[in-house]
Order: structure tokens, then sequence, then C-alpha cells
């Protein structure tokens, strides 16, 4: 070999050597960067790229009804997320899952197609989809459990107790209502991913600084008797063919509402497609002439301020009475001579009513109006009530306080109704209704109960006593307005109302549209529930006594049959109040 050839050897050998001596230094200087410089920030990056930590809630407490049958609980139901950064293919996987869920593939792409690793497709998918999403195996595409919620009756109170939404907050109702005591604690599900994104496991972890919550609700409802307020009413819409409905039931000596129901109604498991007009408590919201059913408590507050007796008479003008520039005249054309008060409640007389009015005088009347919770809202713990509408009494005409008489110029709602008539039938106290009974804890032991709360005394236990005599005589005697409503064995006093109703467009009452309505409570003597019954627009029979009355007396009777005489049964919960419970934060 020449000194050349040596030379040229040594060089690249040289060279050789400097080349990998180089890049030793810049592989090491790199695993300095990635190990020392940006350790922290590339552990992090991994964390994204393999764990995925979401916000959820917990399971929303139970609600109740007061003997402990279940009207609102939840379940786990399976929701499809997908991680687009382990979507190779997001054209073919938009479209299978999209069949599956049954979403437009378009919108599913454009969701799987932005940059980003978490993005929910669909929440709380029936059972047989999830198998579906399952079985399909689509790369990125992933089934997380969560709480949801469902209603075992279906229908069943379902204007009362409202919905929640697939992130758990309430949305109507007592859902929405008692939502912070409802609501269940804030917790993070997190989950880790291999290589491929195959799943590997499930963490839940509770959030530490959330105050505690998820409280049962316990109602006053029996949902028993909700079941029985809700058939006939519906037998009833459908039978007079009614645009709609309403019915209550009550314990006059406590205010607890025991059934509430509406028709038409919903089912709060499927909301879909639904407008707010569905889920509409119109026992609460809506406001309406009440017609003949308010007469006894005209009546109540003259024999309270011993203006009339109940065999005073009054000249009723064989059916024609001219006050100012309005002629008041009976119903049905009905033509009666002098009738005794009595008479007057018993026939359902506007002309008497008209007369018994003017004589207890606007000031006096108005003031009992207001007494008995006409033109306020009675308090009850639901969202949306109305207040109805009473005018100023310093803007009333002698053709307001007589027409006001009989029920026409003033607006209540049914809740009000009926709780006026609760202080006739309990001895003349005003109570304040109420829908929840009380709280408890996830081992159902009290936590906060509510007990009853008197308003006010309306009249005195004289006059309630002596009226429920006259509305006894209403539905007992032959000729009787409310005798459709008698019931075998029982006294039953009440009251029958057919109120036209206000036509907004032509500026006057409507001679075809009405409300009819039956109220009463049993025995007359003890009473131990009311009920109200007020059919929409019935296009048959459109006469509280003929399409109401027979409501209230299938109600009744069923409730007879299934409580004998005693609807207070033992509580399935102690209603002793025991300890405050926490606010979820909002």
């Amino acid at each position: 070999m020449t000194a050349d050839s040596k030379k040229w050897l040594k060089f690249r050998l040289a060279s050789i050597l400097a080349i990998f001596l180089i890049l030793f230094i810049a592989l090491l200087s790199r695993a300095f960067q990635l190990q020392v410089l940006s350790g922290e920030k590339l552990k992090k990056l991994a964390v994204r790229q393999h764990i995925t930590t979401l916000p959820i809630h917990s399971e929303r407490g139970m609600i109740y009804d007061r003997n402990g049958e279940k009207l609102a609980m939840s379940v786990l139901a399976d929701s499809v997320c997908a991680d687009p950064t382990r979507i190779s293919d997001p054209a073919r996987v938009s479209r299978e899952i999209a069949s599956i869920l049954n979403m437009d593939p378009s919108v599913v792409l454009k969701k799987i197609s932005e940059p980003k690793s978490f993005c929910w497709l669909a929440r709380k998918i029936s059972s047989q989809q999830a198998l579906m999403v399952e079985s399909a195996n689509l790369e990125g595409i992933f089934l997380i459990k969560e709480p949801k919620r469902f209603y075992p009756n279906g229908q069943l109170a379902a204007h009362l107790i409202g919905f929640s939404g697939f992130d758990a907050e309430g949305l109507e109702g007592l859902e929405k209502k008692y939502d912070p005591y409802l609501r269940g604690t804030p917790e993070k599900l997190t989950w880790a991913r291999d290589a491929k994104g195959k799943k590997l496991f499930v963490h839940v972890e509770h959030d530490p600084s959330a105050k505690s919550g998820s409280a049962n609700l316990v109602l006053t409802i029996d949902s028993r008797i909700q079941y029985l307020a809700e058939t006939h009413l519906k037998d009833a819409v459908l039978e007079k063919g009614a645009k709609g409905g309403v019915a209550i039931v009550m314990d006059p000596k406590t205010g607890e509402i025991l059934a509430m129901a509406n028709e038409k109604g919903f089912n709060p498991n499927n909301i879909k497609g639904l407008t707010s007009e569905a889920w509409r408590n119109r026992a609460i919201t809506d406001s309406f002439d009440p017609g003949s059913t308010f007469k006894p408590f005209l009546v109540a507050a003259a024999l309270e301020e011993k203006v009339v007796k109940e065999s005073d008479r009054f000249y009723c003008e064989n059916g024609h009475y001219q006050v100012a520039n309005r002629v008041i005249r009976e119903a049905n054309h009905k033509k009666h001579g002098y009738l005794a008060v009595r008479d007057i409640i018993k026939y359902s007389s506007n002309i008497g009513s008209a007369k018994i009015a003017e004589k207890l005088g606007r000031e006096k009347f108005y003031a009992y109006i207001k007494n008995f919770g006409f033109g306020s809202r009675t308090g009850i713990d639901l969202s949306g009530e109305a207040a109805g509408v009473l005018r100023p009494v310093r803007s009333w005409t002698r053709v307001d306080t007589t027409n006001i008489g009989f029920g026409q110029g003033i607006s209540v709602t049914a809740i009000q109704l009926i709780t006026a008539l609760s202080s006739i039938a309990n001895g003349g106290v005003l109570m304040k209704p109420y829908i929840v009974k009380g709280l408890t804890d996830k081992n159902n032991q009290p936590v906060k109960m509510f007990a009853p709360e008197a308003v006010r005394r309306v009249v005195s236990p004289d006059t309630a006593r002596r009226m429920a005599v006259m509305l006894t005589d209403v539905v007992g005697a032959e000729d009787g307005t409310g005798k459709r409503a008698h019931i075998m064995n029982v006294a039953v006093a009440g009251k029958t109302g057919t109120a036209q109703k206000y036509d907004f467009k032509r500026g006057a009452y409507s001679s075809e549209k009405v409300r009819t309505s039956f109220i009463g409570f049993f025995p007359s003597d003890n009473p131990q529930v009311v009920i109200l019954v007020m059919l929409d627009e019935p296009q048959r029979d459109k006469w509280g006594g003929v399409a109401a009355a027979p409501v209230f007396k299938n109600i009744g009777e069923q409730i007879l049959n299934c409580f004998k005489t005693n609807i207070r049964e033992a509580p399935a919960f102690d209603p002793q109040p025991v300890h405050d419970l926490q606010l979820v934060s909002a």
C-alpha cells in the first residue's frame, strides 16, 4: 500500500468517526431536549393523546309519590363519542355510524373531521343502537355510560314532574323547581386508550369541592288517585269532544295535592318534537272566568257579614234583570220568581247572585275575594303559577259588581278555585297548597319535611258549615244542578259552573265556546277530599252539571272504593324534620 493510499484511508476513517461523533452529539442533544427541556410538555401531550377526561353528573335523586311509588329515577344509558385524531377514514366512519344513529352523515362527518380529540355524536341512545355501535367496532368511536332520566309510569303526573335534559339539569316541572336538590354531585370520567385507540379502563372521580346533592323528592301525590283523575278526565274529554281539561284532588285540611291531571298528556320519556304547549300545567298557568263555581264565595261572604240568611228571598225578575246598560239572564233561559238564598245556590241563579252582590257591596265583596286567595298566587311549589285577574275595586261599576257575583269579569286559576273551596270544606281556613311532602337522602331517611301551612281564616266555622249544607243540597236534591255528582251513601257538597269564554277578536263573550266545571267535597260533614273538574270547550253537553259533574262522581266513587273512608294512610316516610340539605351549586 502506497503512502498516498494510507493517508486516504486515515482520512476516510477520521471522517467517518467525525460523522458518528456529530450524530451522537446531535442525538444526545435531542434526547436532552426531549427528556429535560420539553419533558413536561411532551408528557402532557401523551396524556392528551391516550387519556380523556370529561365532566359528568352522577345520578339525579328519585321522585316518589306519598306511598313510595317511583315516579322518576335514573338508569345508565350509552352515549356515543368520537376521537377524530384516531379516525383514518372519516367518510366511511361517518356513513356507518350515521346509519346506526339515524343521523345525517354530513353532520357526523363535520364533527369527526375537526382537529380535536373528543366530540359527542349522540347522547343516551337505545340499548339496541349501543349493541350495533359496539358490533361495528369503528376506529375512534367509543361508548360511555351516563345516567339517563327514566319515568317508569310514562304519562302519569307528567305535567307535575316535568323532565330533565341530557346534562342532568331539570328543565320543566318539579325536575326544574327542585333541581338544586335533585341534581347529582359533579364527577370526572377518565378513560385511557392504547396506541390503536382501544379503550383500556374507565375511572370515575367525585369532585371533593362540590356540595352534596342528589336528594330524593317525596310528593303529596298519590299515584292511584292520580291515575283515577287522569283516566276519567281523558275519557270525559274524548266523550264530550273537549279541547282539553283539568282535574285536581286536594286534602282540604292540609293543602296537600293528591292528584293534578291535565288532558292532553305527554310522555316525558320522549319529548322529541313537542313544544311547551304539550307540557304546560294548565291547572296553575291558565286563568279563566269561573262562572257559577264562584257563587259559593259570594254567599259565604254575605253570610259572614250577616247581610243575608239562607232563608232570605230575592226576586229574580223572571229571568230578565236590567243593570245599567246590561241585561242579566239566567242560564238555559230559566225564569225564576222569588228564590231563597239557599235556592239561589241550588238552582244557580245568576240574577239572585247579582242581587246578593249588590246588597253585600263592592268594597266588602272585593275584600272577601282577596281573602279567599283570588287575584294572587297561591304559592304552590310549582313554577309558572298565574295570579289570575282581579281588577282594583275602585274601577268597578255596578255592572262589574253584579257580573262578578256570578263569576263573570274575573279570571281565576284551577288551583285558586280548589284552594278557596277547601277553606269552606275545612271550616273556614285558607291553606297553602303544596306538592312536595319532603326530601330524603339516598337511604330514604328524612332530610327536610314540609308541614301544612295555614294562610288565614276567611270565614267562621259556622259560616263554612252553613255554606256546606247549601252545597250539599245542590248535589243531594233531586232538582239540584249538581245531582249527577251524587255518590251513593255519601253526602257530597258541590257547585256546577258553565262559563262563556271571552272572544278577544270580537271583544265579547262567545255564545258557543264555554268551560264547564264542577267542584265539590265529601263527606260534606267531615270533608276528606275536594275535587275540581274542568272541561275546556266541550262540543257536547255544554253544562257543568252534565259534562263535569259525572267526572267528579267517577273519581270520587273510586277513591272511596280504594280508601274506604280514610285517605290519610300512613305515609311511606317519617314526616319528622331531621336536618337541612345543602344545595348543589348551579
